[in-house]
This record gives structure tokens, sequence and C-alpha cells, in this order.
């Protein structure tokens, strides 16, 4: 592949130090995660923002989650067809294969995907609305959760309802998965909703009975 270049240095110097320090004092367990596969408890579906760490988050470990990340944490309606679905890939391999026990969305404060859907929602971001935009046409899931907040005032409050909606809006369609509403049904998945205030450190979790997000 002609257009493939060497590793920055930056991180060629990170990843020696990692296997000299971090790497040697576990070798015995990433020898044991590498000759007995992956058995995730959860899976963990968060946005592709780079201030979204979930691992330190909830100080996880190698092998502990099974991450999947995208732009604004979203999960698409169960549709199966010729296209390709790497998120519906991504929860289909967890829910049946790897049979996790819980399965987590994860959204966040200052959502550069959620902003963009909310632009797009009002007009104001042309570019989105494009049939070749990726992203706009990702974002069209989050539609109509836009709906239900297009009321709440402009700016940061709006945002942050279309924050939390964009983490209900995924676990609804969650449940359009057979495989998952099956499991879910059964006793055997829990679906969980979460958002999380990177400033201030916060986490908050979607309570069913106050139907609203409340802090862990």
């Amino acid at each position: 592949m002609e257009h493939a270049k060497p590793l920055p240095s930056y991180l060629v110097q990170r990843y020696q130090g990692w296997k000299a320090t971090s790497y040697a004092q576990n070798e015995s367990w990433y020898r044991h995660l590498g000759s007995e596969g992956q058995h995730p408890r959860a899976m963990i579906i968060s946005c592709c923002d780079s201030r979204v760490h979930v691992t330190s988050i909830f100080g996880a470990d190698q092998g502990e989650f099974f991450i999947h990340r995208n732009i604004a944490n979203l999960v698409p309606p169960y549709k199966p067809d010729g296209n390709q679905h790497g998120t519906s890939a991504a929860v289909e391999y967890a829910v049946t294969a790897l049979k996790v026990a819980h399965l987590v969305v994860l959204g966040h404060s200052q959502c550069g995907g959620v902003q963009g859907c909310i632009d797009m929602c009002k007009g104001n971001a042309p570019a989105l609305e494009s049939k070749d935009s990726f992203v706009g046409r990702w974002m069209d899931v989050l539609r109509p959760g836009f709906e239900a907040v297009a009321d709440v005032p402009e700016g940061e409050e709006q945002a942050r309802a279309l924050e939390k909606k964009s983490v209900l809006v995924s676990l609804e369609n969650l449940m359009s998965f057979p495989f998952v509403r099956e499991r879910v049904e059964s006793g055997d998945l829990s679906l969980h909703g979460l958002w999380h205030n990177i400033a201030e450190g916060g986490l908050e979790a979607y309570d069913k009975t106050k139907d609203s997000f409340v802090q862990v």
C-alpha cells in the first residue's frame, strides 16, 4: 500500500514505554488473554470522541469490556439488508457470540455529533444534508430524537437534552433486534443508559421509574 507511512515517533516511544512497564509487569495476564480468548461481562457503546475514555471511567482491565465506538454513540434500528452495518454487527457478536450480561450505551457532554444533528435539523448544516455525507446520514438515526427536544431552549440546554435522548433512542433501537429482545426478556441481558459529563467527571444513569437521568 503506497500511501501507508511509518508510525509517528511519539507513538513508537509510547508503545515501547508501555511494553517495558505495564506489559512487563502484567505479562502473565496478557498471555492468559492471548491464549484463553475474551470473556467480557459487558458491551459498551460509546462515542468516538477522544475525551471519552471508557476504561478509565470504570477502572477496567483488558478483557473486561467489549467496546464499540461511533459518532454520537448511536444504535440504528434493526434492518438486515445488503448494506454494511458495523454497529449492528458489533451488537450481534457481543450478544450472540460473547453472551455479554450487560449492554451499556454511554453518551456524553459537548457531543459534536449531537450538535451536528441539531444544526442539520434546523437547516443550518447543508453539508450534512447531502446524500453523500456519511455523518449526516448516520445522524438521521437521531432525527426522531430531535423532535422530542425541539421545544427545549436553544443552546447548551437543548444540546444536553438531545445528548441524553440519543442514549434513549439507542436503547429503544436495541430492543428492535430480535436476539437482544429475546435475551432481555429472558433475564440474561440487561440494558443500561449512561451520560458522562466530561468537564465535571460526572456520570448519570437513566432511571426508568423517574424517566430521567440521575447521578450515579
